[in-house]
């Protein structure tokens, strides 16, 4: 895995399923600018050294090109926005799964972003050996996502994680909620480590789903 640095985000990506492992971003209210910018073509990555996957992997696959770290987070310049465009940005997400269950998860994000003024998250598709691939790159189609939500509380971080299944669903978004520990299992990274070093063990095993608005 290479960690890839962009000016707006990072991500660390996978050669051998062609697409980001993870992403990870900031986002503030008031970098919630809802400029109207016009939607760029899909471009590969010039930093990842290998390539990153081409778009005509995704045609005609039935799969959209999935935003890890979403353009509508990134609309406080046309840069950032235009970055989200990368091809190591993307992974095959079920069309109804991207414009239902995922597009709500992203949408309380920004109203939680509002709510609590800054947050930090980490987006990452699951994967592993014997997925279905589509494309002749074979870009693995994750069979779940998952969404690490941090921010400061009372001098500590509160955490909220979503697994959530790559297909549609009208399950309400707390249903999916559940724990860094679950996540690093699953994975194989330890968040913790990379989000902070000093973070309380309580936190990573309580699931606190109760700290957050989902009004």
């Amino acid at each position: 895995m290479s960690i890839i640095k962009h000016k707006h985000f990072f991500l660390s990506y996978s050669e051998e399923h062609e697409q980001a492992e993870w992403a990870a971003y900031y986002l503030t209210a008031d970098s919630q600018f809802q400029h109207h910018f016009e939607r760029p073509y899909f471009k590969q990555d010039p930093l990842v050294d290998t390539e990153s996957a081409h778009w005509k992997n995704y045609k005609d696959t039935g799969y959209d090109k999935g935003h890890l770290v979403p353009a509508a987070d990134m609309k406080f310049s046309e840069e950032a926005y235009n970055e989200t465009f990368l091809t190591s940005n993307v992974a095959p997400q079920n069309r109804a799964f991207n414009a239902g269950v995922w597009n709500r998860l992203e949408q309380k994000i920004r109203y939680w972003a509002d709510k609590y003024k800054a947050i930090f998250i980490v987006t990452g598709s699951i994967l592993h050996d014997n997925l279905v691939t589509i494309g002749d790159e074979e870009v693995s189609v994750p069979d779940y996502f998952y969404k690490i939500i941090v921010r400061v509380q009372h001098d500590k971080l509160v955490m909220i994680p979503f697994l959530v299944p790559n297909e549609k669903s009208d399950a309400p978004l707390y249903t999916f909620a559940t724990t860094i520990d679950d996540i690093e299992q699953i994975t194989g990274i330890n968040f913790n480590e990379k989000l902070s070093e000093k973070i309380e063990e309580k936190i990573e095993k309580e699931l606190s789903y109760k700290e957050w608005s989902f009004s």
